[in-house]
């Protein structure tokens, strides 16, 4: 696997680690290497040694880097010079950038591979709102990326992901799941979205680029998944709040066979055997409705995730309940 040092002045190294982790899970081969202001060139040039060191594969390493130009690029790039064969150097590093590195060595297996890859992704994280500020071509491209991916032909949704979160569109799907799944379409199923306009434009405007958001209520989705005219060549994420509105999609006649449990936020009166997820005895009913009636359980916050044992999750949340009455 590529290696991964993020180098930075000051703490943004460490910040960005800390943010891309939340969002696409804990990486192995990664490390941040901050410059201090007590610190010089030879103190950080030693911190990069030892964080090289320490992955598996030394020949593959790619650095992610502040500022060109700066003291940590400049020693990255004394370093670099042995190596450039082998190692890339990207400067600006942004959010977009690192995610999109973690993604992308999961099927890349050389670095100067990745670094290209990476490169229009950095460059597309930046943006500017009101969206008239931005320049010209960039207006053009975005559209023009949006229109290809969403270009309507006979036939049905092709469903690449159901999902329950509580947090519906987040950080999690607009780059690891959406980059795992390449949907063209994420739709938002939940009648109390539906009817929020605020939290409605929040998701529509979150969707990551080429992608389109939507929200919809439950008796929509179960109509839209029965028209078979418009939608070939979509590929959906579909997000749910809870497993009862699950349950009602399946049984209009929206066709799931996997949901993906990612979060189920803590209420009063629900237990909560493990950090993510929280259940009462409807949900517990719920999920052996959806059991008998088929579904596959995929329990995993994000795709580099193991998959935990949902009927374990289940007898757990049951006994606790138990202890509750």
């Amino acid at each position: 696997m590529v290696g991964i040092i993020l180098a930075s002045h000051g703490e943004f190294a460490k910040g960005i680690l800390q943010s891309s982790t939340m969002i696409f899970g804990e990486q192995e081969n990664v490390q941040a290497v901050t410059l201090m202001p007590s610190e010089g060139p030879d103190d950080i040039k030693a911190k990069m040694k030892d964080a090289i060191a320490s992955f598996d594969n030394q020949d593959e390493v790619l650095f992610l880097v502040d500022l060109w130009g700066g003291t940590p690029f400049n020693q990255v790039n004394s370093l670099f010079e042995e190596h450039k064969d082998k190692w890339a150097i990207v400067t600006g590093m942004n959010l977009p950038m690192v995610i999109e590195a973690y993604a992308s060595r999961s099927s890349m297996e050389y670095t100067q591979e990745v670094a290209a890859h990476i490169y229009q992704t950095a460059k597309e994280g930046v943006k500017v709102k009101p969206e008239e500020l931005e320049p010209a071509d960039n207006v053009k491209s975005s559209a023009t990326s949006a229109q290809q991916s969403n270009i309507g032909r006979p036939g049905s949704f092709e469903y690449v992901l159901a999902r329950i979160d509580s947090r519906l569109l987040h950080g999690q799907i607009a780059t690891a799941w959406a980059k795992s799944v390449l949907p063209t379409r994420i739709i938002v199923v939940s009648d109390a979205v539906a009817k929020d306009k605020l939290r409605t434009k929040l998701i529509t405007q979150a969707a990551p680029p080429g992608v389109k958001a939507h929200v919809v209520p439950v008796n929509q989705m179960i109509k839209l998944a029965k028209n078979n005219q418009y939608f070939g060549g979509q590929r959906v994420l579909l997000l749910f709040e809870n497993p009862q509105d699950v349950l009602r999609a399946v049984k209009g006649g929206v066709p799931l066979k996997t949901i993906n449990i990612g979060s189920m936020a803590h209420s009063p009166g629900k237990v909560q055997p493990n950090k993510v997820l929280a259940f009462n005895q409807e949900d517990i009913d719920t999920f052996n409705e959806l059991k008998q009636a088929g579904l596959t359980f995929d329990v995993r916050k994000v795709p580099n995730d193991s998959k935990e044992n949902m009927d374990e999750i289940l007898k757990k949340a049951q006994a606790e309940l138990n202890k509750l009455k």
